[in-house]
């Protein structure tokens, strides 16, 4: 194991799919003065371990739209590029809506994302049903799909980029906690860990649901706040067919997708409080469960062969902050995802350092994800399309 350094260039707080993306592309541009700090066991086990590993370009803003178009082909590349396979399977996402107020919605999303070139699919309700025979949707008023959409492997994805950023010099270090950061004027000098203090250059804030925190180090006052979502994966279903895409019951936040030869369900807690607890909440399971089997009766013969929780990084409007942290000069922040990160942590890692390095992103125009934009009350349009 590499002993952590006395300075870094950069210095990146998380080693989940942001600071490891952060990471790589830093190296690849040439910057090898980099060191990625996780507090875990394993990089990628905390928040991007945990979710469910979906990707798709369903999205009703247009900002997470155009992340999707650039994010998506990257996963697609990966393996060739990285040598390293991330399970990625299009087996597109299907939307269920049962409220007229999300078909108007939803309506208007497809029309966006047709403008941005991703050819989402309108469905009407007998649609929705023929496609899903094994699901009761007596009630849908309409669905939309993507082929394209669909699944992959988040550890696989963080390793992955691990790897890469390695071979490219980039020191990678787990079971590092950082406890502190010492602020002189307007800059970050030091990172203070455990092992001893590391001087830095410029730090990356990509702590995900604890991004607060570190933040709070900094005495800045981010608006990103974790909140506890859970899932669990059945026994075998082997009456499920291969191409059963990922369903959305999208009133509820009910869903299910194919995990191995079982299905992995959840369902969001609309009154979940705010805070980092990542046990299993056994009575919201119950609940899940039964609404989850009236929708999709199978799931009755399965039993449970895992669960677990985890945690959402969410931010005011349902957009991450990406950029400097004003009004340190070299600090900077890519987090507050709100639960779609993992699909999008290719290019918003390849964004912050073209920040870094450059002053500004050239990829995307990232302007309205902003980390000064709740304070000059400007925040991006809420992004409707949270499961």
């Amino acid at each position: 194991m590499d002993e952590q350094p006395r300075h870094a260039e950069v210095a990146i707080i998380g080693g989940g799919v942001m600071g490891a993306s952060v990471a790589y592309h830093l190296a690849l541009r040439g910057q090898r003065d980099v060191l990625l700090l996780e507090r875990g066991d394993l990089f990628g086990q905390g928040a991007t371990g945990k979710c469910a590993g979906g990707i798709r370009f369903q999205f009703g803003s247009e900002i997470n739209i155009r992340l999707s178009l650039e994010s998506i082909p990257m996963l697609e590349r990966f393996e060739e590029e990285l040598d390293q396979p991330i399970g990625l399977h299009h087996g597109g996402y299907l939307f269920v809506l049962t409220r007229a107020a999300d078909v108007q919605v939803f309506r208007r999303n497809v029309d966006l994302q047709r403008r941005l070139g991703v050819p989402t699919e309108w469905l009407e309700p007998d649609q929705v049903r023929h496609q899903l025979p094994l699901l009761k949707f007596d009630d849908a008023l309409g669905g939309t799909f993507n082929a394209r959409d669909g699944l992959c492997d988040p550890s696989s994805v963080v390793n992955g980029y691990v790897h890469a950023a390695r071979r490219l010099g980039v020191t990678c270090l787990t079971n590092v906690e950082v406890t502190g950061l010492r602020v002189t004027r307007d800059r970050v000098t030091t990172v203070v860990t455990p092992l001893g203090d590391i001087e830095v250059g410029s730090v990356v804030n990509a702590a995900g649901p604890f991004a607060g925190e570190v933040g709070r180090m900094m005495d800045l006052d981010l608006p990103i706040v974790p909140l506890r979502r859970q899932m669990l994966v059945t026994t075998p279903l082997p009456e499920v067919p291969p191409d059963f895409p990922f369903v959305i019951d999208f009133a509820t936040g009910l869903y299910f997708h194919r995990e191995g030869p079982g299905i992995m369900t959840g369902m969001a807690n609309p009154s979940e409080p705010v805070g980092s607890d990542e046990r299993v909440d056994l009575a919201w399971e119950q609940v899940h469960l039964e609404a989850a089997v009236q929708r999709f009766p199978l799931l009755a013969q399965a039993g449970l062969a895992h669960h677990w929780a985890g945690l959402y990084e969410m931010s005011p409007d349902a957009h991450p902050l990406i950029g400097r942290l004003e009004p340190i000069q070299n600090a900077y922040v890519v987090a507050g995802f709100s639960g779609h990160g993992f699909m999008h942590g290719p290019i918003a890692g390849k964004l912050l350092a073209e920040v870094i390095l450059d002053g500004s992103a050239s990829s995307l125009d990232i302007g309205v994800l902003s980390p000064t934009r709740f304070a000059l009350h400007s925040a991006a349009p809420h992004e409707y399309n949270v499961v």
